[in-house]
């Protein structure tokens, strides 16, 4: 089953803004050319993810991870082949906490380079050793979640087509990026010709070729043409439009990119210095994307993300900015003062009416942005409203790290996308009289639904010393929900009308299916008047049917709705995880040996348990909650369409 990819959905639509140099910006901010770039992940993550904003602030819309020289031989140089998995899982972390901060949508890009020593019969690497080196560094980047892999800065044609094997073995979801290097004389340093590369790329599994590093835009322009005219007689538009996301045979039409060097390096005093100014990338821009049709455009060594910056603006006076395919309206509308009386039909009630009408309920879960800027997050709720969606669930700055606050962003999405929200409530951070505050707050802004928690505590995040609060629990929250809706605050006091919530409360089935007071604090938040139910991610429809028995043998049957949380899997490092990491999600032994056997489909795998588990339990839920890993809300979206064609409705 092919499975659409953002990435390359975006590329079809015309050509995106690729980051400029890694280690220019660190030699430049004080590393010395001594240390290992790659290991400042772990030792100076503040610095590498300030460079990541930096280049997003500047308009790339794609970011490579610093992990190019992050391979278990150029890492031995520093003693560090033992930390191959951490540092490249640590650097599409880094990455993809910028993309957050930043708020806005870019791709986040795997940086794959040479491996430092030549393969036979150029060196002493067997290609086998190649192929393990390239695959273990691969799915250190894959666990991590990036978005897309690029191999770059190759100069041997046999290295880069090992590089692709291994990723290949390693996932087939993922779009696959391969960039080559060349001379001023326009060849590899090992004397490939661009023909010669662009003929063998163009049979294998790949979907971006080009050039990157090289000699400065002049010759890297005049390289990746010779490439173009060796991939034949074909047309740029059908190219863009094709549906090359199926990774099962090669690609006969890649999409082109170029990111060359700022020129030559130049020693001045102690330092190299690179000679191409911004504007000079940008006036190549139109060349690049007019004249070669490139739809990746970017830099490498000596650019910055003042070149970035330049580029920006060129590229935008080719092609205006993407907009979301669902438009975003620029100023938000807020309700009329009447809207906001209980019982008004404009305030959105939709998630009520279908669980009152028995109809099956999607819902994804979305993480708020760890900064200013909510944009990413208004796109995704965007595509997710156009796949059909019935609301969005917004965590509460989950795992205690500081996110922009629930209810700003479900405010957003209802009245900037029209899509209903949930949002998640939590005790640990407001005391008794500003828990009702910022409810009435939210009634009064059109939020109608509210998952009740108690909230992770602070410890585990970013201020371990912060005071929680926890004046209440989550079932404490639900009688104070219950009272709002009686037309008073927990004191008794008046609020001039019955507000309107749709209460929803938390259920952890391992946890309930082992302890008989599990068992009973969920029988107590039903008591206190819990209208909803929203699972952990589960795995095996048996836990489910094991919990309604136990429920059912003491209390009855559960007369509330269930939403049953879904987390669908990516790869079988990511279902080990799960597993073996995460308190409360248990997976069967049946999940893990498929997960283990479908190697490089992974997310297509992932999908099909899913689509099997809410087959299997349809009868006893009344919908899903899907929780997107690594903000994969594509994933999310294919799962979606699935249960479109597969479940059943009551």
């Amino acid at each position: 089953m092919p499975i659409a990819n953002p990435l390359l959905d975006r590329l079809r639509r015309g050509p995106i803004l690729a980051d400029g140099a890694m280690g220019t910006l660190l030699y430049a901010r004080g590393i010395s050319f001594e240390r290992c770039f790659d290991e400042l992940n772990l030792s100076d993550p503040a610095l590498v993810q300030e460079i990541h904003r930096d280049y997003l602030r500047a308009g790339a819309e794609m970011i490579e991870t610093n992990t190019f020289g992050a391979n278990r031989f150029k890492l031995a140089h520093h003693g560090l082949e033992s930390k191959v998995r951490e540092i490249n899982l640590r650097g599409v972390k880094l990455a993809r906490e910028a993309r957050e901060i930043a708020g806005q949508t870019a791709f986040v890009c795997g940086s794959v380079g040479p491996l430092g020593q030549f393969v036979t019969p150029l060196g002493p690497l067997s290609q086998a050793q190649a192929h393990a080196a390239f695959k273990e560094q691969i799915e250190g980047l894959l666990e991590g979640g990036a978005d897309a892999i690029i191999i770059e800065t190759m100069s041997d044609l046999n290295e880069l087509q090992i590089a692709i094997a291994a990723a290949r073995a390693v996932t087939r979801d993922l779009p696959l990026i391969a960039q080559v290097s060349f001379t001023e004389d326009a060849d590899t340093l090992v004397g490939n010709s661009p023909e010669e590369i662009a003929a063998t790329l163009r049979g294998l599994p790949v979907d971006v070729i080009g050039a990157n590093c090289s000699v400065g835009p002049a010759g890297t322009f005049e390289a990746v043409r010779r490439m173009l005219g060796a991939l034949g007689d074909w047309s740029l538009e059908i190219a863009r439009a094709s549906p090359i996301s199926n990774l099962q045979s090669p690609i006969s039409n890649p999409f082109l990119s170029v990111m060359p060097n700022a020129g030559f390096p130049t020693r001045i005093g102690e330092r190299y210095m690179y000679v191409s100014s911004p504007q000079y990338f940008a006036d190549y821009v139109p060349k690049f994307v007019n004249e070669l049709g490139a739809t990746i455009v970017g830099g490498c060594c000596g650019t910055t993300p003042e070149h970035i910056a330049a580029m920006r603006r060129a590229l935008d006076a080719l092609h205006p900015a993407e907009t979301p395919r669902v438009i975003v309206v620029e100023k938000p509308t807020p309700p009329r003062l009447e809207e906001t009386v209980a019982g008004m039909t404009s305030v959105p009630r939709g998630l009520r009416q279908k669980l009152n009408a028995g109809k099956w309920v999607t819902s994804v879960e979305i993480d708020p942005p760890r900064g200013l800027n909510p944009t990413k997050m208004l796109h995704g709720a965007a595509m997710l409203k156009e796949i059909g969606v019935d609301c969005v669930n917004i965590a509460d700055s989950p795992l205690a790290k500081v996110r922009m606050d629930c209810i700003s962003l479900a405010v957003m999405i209802q009245q900037q996308i029209g899509l209903e929200t949930i949002i998640h409530f939590t005790t640990r951070d407001r005391n008794l009289m500003a828990l009702q505050a910022q409810l009435i707050g939210a009634h009064t802004l059109g939020i109608r639904n509210v998952l009740a928690l108690t909230g992770d505590p602070p410890r585990l995040g970013d201020y371990p010393n912060a005071t929680a609060v926890y004046d209440i629990d989550s079932i404490g929250l639900i009688k104070i929900l219950k009272r709002l809706n009686e037309g008073r605050d927990w004191a008794g006091t008046s609020i001039g009308a019955n507000a309107d919530f749709l209460i929803a409360c938390a259920l952890d089935m391992l946890r309930a299916n082992a302890d008989p007071n599990e068992l009973e604090r969920f029988h107590r938040k039903l008591e206190a008047g819990a209208d909803l139910v929203m699972t952990q991610p589960v795995y095996d429809a048996a836990i489910l049917r094991e919990f309604l028995q136990k429920y059912g043998n003491q209390y009855g049957a559960v007369e509330k709705p269930i939403l049953l949380g879904v987390l669908p899997l990516m790869s079988s490092k990511h279902a080990e995880f799960l597993h073996n990491e995460v308190p409360g999600i248990t997976l069967t032994d049946d999940a893990r040996r498929r997960m283990k056997d479908a190697g490089e489909r992974g997310v297509a795998e992932g999908i099909r348990l899913a689509q099997e588990l809410l087959n299997e339990t349809k009868d006893f839920v009344a919908g899903t909650y899907l929780m997107p890993s690594f903000g994969r809300y594509d994933v999310c979206g294919e799962l979606v369409k699935v249960l479109e064609d597969k479940i059943l409705t009551f």
